[in-house]
Protein backbone atom coordinates (compact mmCIF):
# COMPACT_ATOMS: atom_id res chain seq x y z
CA UNK A 1 0.00 0.00 0.00
CA UNK A 2 2.65 2.40 0.86
CA UNK A 3 4.68 1.47 -2.39
CA UNK A 4 1.93 2.17 -4.17
CA UNK A 5 1.46 5.16 -2.58
CA UNK A 6 4.96 6.66 -2.87
CA UNK A 7 4.70 5.25 -6.91
CA UNK A 8 1.62 8.03 -7.46
CA UNK A 9 3.24 10.50 -5.83
CA UNK A 10 6.48 10.18 -7.68
CA UNK A 11 5.18 9.49 -10.67
CA UNK A 12 2.51 12.93 -10.30
CA UNK A 13 6.24 14.60 -9.62
CA UNK A 14 7.59 13.67 -12.60
CA UNK A 15 4.56 14.85 -14.52
CA UNK A 16 4.13 17.96 -12.98
CA UNK A 17 8.16 18.25 -13.73
CA UNK A 18 7.46 17.35 -17.24
CA UNK A 19 4.98 19.80 -17.68
CA UNK A 20 7.17 22.38 -16.32
CA UNK A 21 9.71 21.63 -18.68
CA UNK A 22 7.43 22.19 -22.03
CA UNK A 23 5.39 25.02 -20.74
CA UNK A 24 8.21 27.01 -19.24
CA UNK A 25 11.44 25.97 -19.96
CA UNK A 26 13.55 29.18 -18.82
CA UNK A 27 14.21 28.44 -15.52
CA UNK A 28 15.88 25.00 -16.69
CA UNK A 29 17.75 26.54 -19.81
CA UNK A 30 19.29 29.26 -16.61
CA UNK A 31 20.72 26.22 -14.82
CA UNK A 32 22.23 24.39 -18.26
CA UNK A 33 25.95 23.72 -18.18
CA UNK A 34 27.44 25.60 -21.32
CA UNK A 35 29.31 22.47 -22.67
CA UNK A 36 25.68 21.14 -23.69
CA UNK A 37 25.06 21.30 -27.03
CA UNK A 38 21.31 22.63 -28.19
CA UNK A 39 20.12 23.23 -24.62
CA UNK A 40 16.22 23.85 -25.52
CA UNK A 41 15.96 20.45 -27.40
CA UNK A 42 17.98 18.71 -24.08
CA UNK A 43 15.30 20.98 -21.71
CA UNK A 44 12.43 19.52 -23.88
CA UNK A 45 13.06 16.10 -24.16
CA UNK A 46 13.93 15.90 -20.28
CA UNK A 47 10.77 17.00 -20.30
CA UNK A 48 8.73 14.16 -22.31
CA UNK A 49 10.84 11.48 -20.73
CA UNK A 50 9.35 12.91 -17.51
CA UNK A 51 5.69 13.14 -18.49
CA UNK A 52 6.57 8.72 -20.59
CA UNK A 53 7.97 7.97 -17.55
CA UNK A 54 5.51 9.19 -15.03
CA UNK A 55 3.05 7.49 -17.37
CA UNK A 56 4.71 3.92 -17.03
CA UNK A 57 5.56 4.42 -13.47
CA UNK A 58 1.63 5.06 -12.64
CA UNK A 59 0.08 2.43 -14.79
CA UNK A 60 -0.77 -0.83 -13.21
CA UNK A 61 -1.76 -3.31 -15.93
CA UNK A 62 1.82 -4.38 -16.88
CA UNK A 63 4.60 -4.57 -14.47
CA UNK A 64 7.46 -5.02 -17.55
CA UNK A 65 6.16 -1.74 -18.22
CA UNK A 66 6.21 -0.01 -14.78
CA UNK A 67 9.44 -1.23 -13.92
CA UNK A 68 11.07 0.34 -17.04
CA UNK A 69 9.44 3.36 -16.47
CA UNK A 70 11.21 3.02 -12.78
CA UNK A 71 14.70 2.28 -14.56
CA UNK A 72 13.92 4.94 -16.96
CA UNK A 73 13.06 7.20 -14.51
CA UNK A 74 16.43 6.03 -11.95
CA UNK A 75 18.65 6.72 -15.47
CA UNK A 76 17.05 10.10 -15.64
CA UNK A 77 17.94 11.74 -12.01
CA UNK A 78 21.28 10.44 -12.69
CA UNK A 79 21.97 12.07 -16.18
CA UNK A 80 20.20 15.57 -14.95
CA UNK A 81 22.75 15.14 -11.63
CA UNK A 82 25.44 17.54 -13.28
CA UNK A 83 22.63 20.41 -13.99
CA UNK A 84 21.78 19.97 -10.59
CA UNK A 85 25.30 20.73 -9.65
CA UNK A 86 25.89 23.50 -12.08
CA UNK A 87 22.99 25.23 -10.35
CA UNK A 88 24.09 24.68 -7.06
CA UNK A 89 27.47 26.35 -8.42
CA UNK A 90 25.80 28.85 -10.04
CA UNK A 91 23.77 30.30 -7.31
CA UNK A 92 26.97 29.59 -4.90
CA UNK A 93 29.28 32.49 -7.00
CA UNK A 94 25.68 34.87 -6.79
CA UNK A 95 26.25 37.95 -4.68
CA UNK A 96 22.81 36.75 -3.01
CA UNK A 97 23.62 33.19 -2.52
CA UNK A 98 20.95 32.62 -4.91
CA UNK A 99 18.44 30.10 -3.26
CA UNK A 100 21.10 28.96 -0.99
CA UNK A 101 22.63 26.18 1.12
CA UNK A 102 19.50 25.12 2.87
CA UNK A 103 18.03 24.38 -0.85
CA UNK A 104 21.02 22.89 -2.63
CA UNK A 105 22.57 20.52 0.51
CA UNK A 106 19.38 18.71 0.43
CA UNK A 107 19.07 18.57 -2.90
CA UNK A 108 21.87 16.92 -3.33
CA UNK A 109 21.59 14.52 -0.79
CA UNK A 110 17.93 14.00 -2.48
CA UNK A 111 19.65 12.89 -6.32
CA UNK A 112 20.49 9.30 -4.99
CA UNK A 113 16.98 8.99 -2.90
CA UNK A 114 14.96 9.40 -6.17
CA UNK A 115 16.79 7.17 -7.85
CA UNK A 116 16.26 4.33 -5.00
CA UNK A 117 12.59 5.91 -4.71
CA UNK A 118 11.79 5.28 -8.40
CA UNK A 119 13.12 1.30 -7.92
CA UNK A 120 11.78 0.62 -5.03
CA UNK A 121 8.14 1.87 -6.19
CA UNK A 122 8.59 0.76 -9.55
CA UNK A 123 9.08 -3.39 -8.47
CA UNK A 124 12.64 -3.00 -9.66
CA UNK A 125 13.93 -3.95 -6.00
CA UNK A 126 12.65 -4.58 -2.50
CA UNK A 127 15.89 -3.28 -0.74
CA UNK A 128 16.00 -2.62 2.24
CA UNK A 129 12.36 -3.99 2.48
CA UNK A 130 12.76 -7.54 1.22
CA UNK A 131 11.16 -10.24 3.60
CA UNK A 132 14.07 -12.55 4.95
Amino acid sequence: MIRAGMRWLLAAFYAIAGVAHLLRPAPFLSIMPEWVPVPEAFVFWTGIAELFGAVALAQWFSQPLRRAGAVGLALYAVCVFPANIHHFALDMTRPDGGLGLGYHVPRMFAQPLIVWLALWTGGVTDWPFRRR
